[in-house]
């Protein structure tokens, strides 16, 4: 099976932006255009763009669907994994009724396992979990933050209709240090497809992801800076 390299697609009040332990700050960019930015990565060759609304992760009242609906209705049309701080079974369905191909639940949905279950049943099998990790422990950023035991978690979880992870390590998001190889390994023997994040910035990064057990990476900055090469990582991943 062909390893996913995803592109991330961060947006901040409709244009392109970048996380920052102080929050979300807007990046110039492709002109600051998420739609150019995505059409960029698929002309690349990417099947799919993660697109990420910080301002909801950050404490917005109501969802941003608009960038969604922007880029899924776009010309070239890649499938869009919606992500930033979703929650609740509402804002699952506002994404996808937006263009969503697929959904990944937010951290902060874990400190209530009945309203987590909630929102992937309305997602229908198009929703995965997004699990963010510091210090060996589940540790949402944005304007809910907690504080899990990661393999505990998990263990609730593998036991829903989940179909997959998305593991992010939230120390090495915007930096260039290559994944968290032993969190993806720990994660990953859960049984479930886990997809990687957080300093993922060149082939070899995308190698020790695949060989810690991921299935597919989510990639940001070093794809949107131009430092790595999504064409060359593209052609590596359906080797």
């Amino acid at each position: 099976m062909a390893f996913a390299v995803i592109p991330a697609i961060d947006v901040t009040h409709g244009v392109l932006g970048r996380y920052t332990p102080d929050g979300p700050l807007p990046v110039g960019g492709s002109d600051g255009d998420p739609v150019a930015a995505a059409a960029r990565c698929v002309a690349a060759g990417a099947r799919w763009i993660h697109v990420v609304d910080m301002d909801l992760a950050f404490g917005a009242a109501a969802p941003d669907t608009d960038p969604v609906r922007a880029i899924a209705g776009s010309p070239e049309a890649p499938a869009v994994q919606a992500s930033g701080g979703i929650r609740t079974a509402a804002q699952v369905g506002a994404f996808l009724t937006a263009g969503a191909a697929r959904i990944v639940l937010g951290s902060g949905a874990l400190v209530d396992a009945g309203a987590a279950r909630d929102a992937l049943e309305a997602a229908g099998g198009r929703a995965i979990v997004g699990i963010e990790v510091d210090g060996g422990r589940i540790r949402s950023r944005g304007a809910d933050p907690i504080d899990l035991d990661l393999m505990t978690t998990v263990g609730w979880l593998s036991a829903l209709p989940v179909p997959g992870f998305l593991v992010t390590a939230v120390a090495r998001v915007g930096g260039m240090a290559g994944p968290d190889t032993e969190v993806i390994r720990r994660v990953a023997r859960s049984g479930i497809p886990v997809l990687a994040a957080g300093g993922i910035a060149s082939l070899e990064h995308l190698r020790a992801a695949r060989t810690a057990g991921a299935v597919g990476a989510v990639v940001g900055r070093a794809a949107l800076e131009g430092r790595l090469d999504l064409g060359e990582a593209f052609a590596w991943a359906a080797a």
